[in-house]
């Protein structure tokens, strides 16, 4: 198989014709199906190294040019996350035989923008997993996630688009949504920004809800409700930022909790009466932040880097 081809097939690019003269090459046997996982993940990768590291002058100083290969060797770990769960992982697919699926896993504090076979846009934000087939069947466009994605959706009227987590699914065509379900939490949180999608919650006898533009749903265990979008600056975590507007410092920390992998427990209580607007890179880390912080708010704090804690004094 020409891998020019190939790589047309993952930017989304190919003909019909193309995408099924892929297929069947695939289907013909073993040793083709480990060249196209092996040529994804190489695409994967260097789509992750690109996204990962910032674009640089060559006439930088030297400790500039330090940070940058340190923010390109953050990529490369996420792509040996990438082939990790790619390789050898396979599924039966509605009877309609075996089909490989590939994982991506996003470590904290990292974010990474993938482009589906479909040609749907995907951003992952921190601790995220999104494991989906290396090509959609005839009648669906499924994946599973755990953790917070934004996608923009490819239009396709045949197949829906269908996002299973922990705690429902949402069902799209061609529509701009982000979910949040991290298996470790209680919220199931889905912000619809164009189109329409239906959420169907698990373990809920209620009917599914459609959802419309500029509108978000929040499912918390008992109940399913929706609410108007009052800030899109929350969901500028997929250009790397972490927002706040007049947040409260527990929503904070949580927030913080989530993007970089550590608890954090507060035992100076005067800190949980403040609120907060401001913005972070994800690439700044956690310390940058809580320095950030101290200049508005009078507290100190010790890191157990051995168990992951962060205590506020």
């Amino acid at each position: 198989m020409d891998k020019n081809t190939l790589y047309r097939f993952f930017e989304g690019s190919s003909s019909p014709e193309e995408e099924m003269h892929i297929r069947q090459w695939m289907e013909a046997g073993i040793e083709n199906k480990e060249m196209f996982l092996k040529e994804r993940f190489f695409f994967d990768a260097s789509t992750l190294l690109a996204e990962t590291a910032p674009k640089e002058k060559k006439n930088r100083l030297h400790p500039r040019r330090t940070w940058i290969m340190r923010e390109v060797l953050k990529a490369a770990a996420i792509a040996a996350f990438v082939w990790a769960g790619v390789y050898g992982y396979y599924h039966k697919s509605g009877g309609k035989g075996t089909v490989a699926m590939q994982t991506i896993s996003v470590p904290a504090g990292q974010r990474v923008n993938l482009l589906l076979p479909d040609g749907t846009k995907v951003w992952l934000n921190a601790r995220t997993t999104l494991k989906y087939p290396v090509s959609f069947n005839e009648e669906e466009r499924a994946m599973e996630l755990d953790g917070e994605a934004y996608f923009e959706v490819a239009k396709d009227e045949k197949r829906p688009f269908v996002v299973h987590t922990d705690k429902g699914s949402i069902t799209a065509l061609g529509t701009t949504f982000n979910v949040e379900d991290y298996t470790s939490d209680n919220e199931f949180i889905t912000t619809l920004m164009s189109g329409s999608v239906r959420i169907t919650p698990k373990n809920n006898s209620a009917a599914p809800l459609v959802l419309t533009s500029d509108r978000k749903a929040v499912w918390t265990g008992d109940s399913l409700r929706v609410e108007a979008i009052d800030d899109y600056t929350v969901y500028r975590w997929v250009e790397g930022l972490i927002c706040f507007k007049n947040e409260s410092v527990p929503a904070m920390m949580k927030e913080l909790e989530k993007y970089y992998g550590v608890r954090i427990h507060v035992k100076n209580q005067q800190v949980l009466l403040y609120s907060y607007t401001g913005k972070f890179r994800h690439t700044d880390g956690i310390d940058y932040a809580l320095r950030v912080l101290q200049k508005d708010i009078s507290f100190k704090y010790v890191r157990d880097d051995e168990n992951q804690i962060i205590y506020i004094e």
